[in-house]
């Protein structure tokens, strides 16, 4: 009997699951991933808008494009989930499924920031990315603060690669000399989980005169002043870049699946406490940093705990591992593997940093490229 699995989000998590359960129980499940967008983009390609390098469409990657035996893409809008009867209705249709994949990822509140949206910019959207490239091609120089506005957020380097390459952008354009650059964070480090890599940022950022404060958080800003307000002072800015408070998607809150803002799941086998619903990525709580390569390798528990439902037995793995490629600005760029489940403690060394990982990075993606979309 054919087990019917929705997979509901098609980012690194979804995408992997789908191909991972494709391969592995060909006939066995019939697989339909569901997503609000018709592309894919990978969260990097962001920095690649945002600077100029690529346009949008040169990165989208096109959900029509999967051809997985097995796997059905449909794009639409999920509405509501029931978790205890497994029904979920999208804006299309409703479905019973066996098996519910929650792989929705983390959206932004930009409203939570006072200010924030009459007044700020990101680049954690694309839409966000393209309007924030547009005002640098007319920044003339100034007071730029670019500040974490809530812990956790997405891919934790983020907002110190955009800091080193909008230096080098400024050093282009010959603005550096006129500009201060600011990056304020509630976290002890820039990545917590590898002192090397946040050594590494703390002095690439020194070298280039760019001031970093952590334990620090900007509550709001004032658009009209030109002022972010901290806790005890404000500083002015002439542009202000934010990270977005990031919270869990409204259906899933609705959907009861949330405790804490994210939603709950078993740490080892990502089921949330309702049997045949599993939750993976930015959207769960795991204890674990949210980004792609952690989503993906969420994908493989979900993908081994279903293959063991049908098949029975298999080892079961183990998340939390991933690599992650860190831009240092003029051209370099450091390789992190991380593994939270290491022996004796999570490890997290860094590569680099080197000109030579670009050419990595550019592999990583086209290998997923290939994995996903057969491209």
């Amino acid at each position: 009997m054919t087990t019917n699995v929705m997979i509901l989000g098609a980012g690194f998590g979804g995408l992997e699951l789908a191909s991972a359960l494709s391969e592995r129980l060909s006939g066995e499940v019939e697989v339909t991933l569901v997503d609000q967008h018709d592309a894919f983009v990978f969260g990097y390609s962001k920095l690649e808008i945002l600077f100029g390098h690529q346009t949008t469409d040169q990165v989208r990657i096109p959900y029509r494009g999967i051809t997985r035996p097995g796997v059905e893409f449909r794009q639409e809008r999920v509405l509501t989930i029931d978790p205890a009867t497994r029904h979920v209705v999208t804006d299309v249709a409703a479905y019973d499924p066996d098996v519910i994949v929650v792989a929705l990822g983390a959206d932004y509140d930009l409203a939570a920031t006072p200010g924030f949206v009459e007044g700020g910019f990101e680049y954690y959207s694309v839409a966000g990315a393209e309007r924030l490239r547009d005002e640098l091609d007319v920044f003339g120089g100034g007071r730029v603060l670019l500040a974490v506005l809530s812990i956790p957020f997405k891919c934790p380097p983020a907002p110190y690669e955009a800091m080193l390459l909008l230096h080098d952008r400024l050093v282009a354009r010959g603005l550096r000399d006129a500009s201060e650059l600011h990056v304020v964070t509630p976290q002890r480090a820039p990545v917590p989980v590898s002192p090397e890599t946040s050594a590494a940022l703390e002095r690439a950022m020194a070298e280039r005169g760019i001031a970093y404060t952590k334990r620090h958080r900007v509550y709001g800003i004032d658009p009209d002043a030109r002022v972010a307000h901290f806790k005890d002072h404000d500083e002015p800015f002439d542009l202000f870049i934010g990270i977005p408070v990031h919270k869990v998607p409204d259906v899933l809150v609705e959907a009861g699946l949330t405790e804490d803002g994210w939603v709950k799941v078993d740490p080892r086998t990502l089921e949330t406490p309702y049997p045949g619903v599993y939750a993976l990525g930015d959207c769960a709580e795991t204890g674990i940093p949210k980004a792609g390569t952690f989503a993906e390798s969420d994908a493989r528990v979900v993908a081994d705990e279903i293959a063991s439902t049908i098949l029975g037995g298999g080892v079961h793995a183990s998340g939390g591992t991933g690599l992650c490629f860190v831009e240092f600005g003029n051209g370099e760029l450091g390789r992190v593997d991380v593994d939270f489940h290491a022996r004796g403690g999570p490890t997290a060394p860094l590569l680099g940093p080197a000109p030579a990982y670009a050419a990595e990075k550019a592999e990583f993606g086209a290998v997923r490229r290939a994995r996903w979309f057969g491209v």
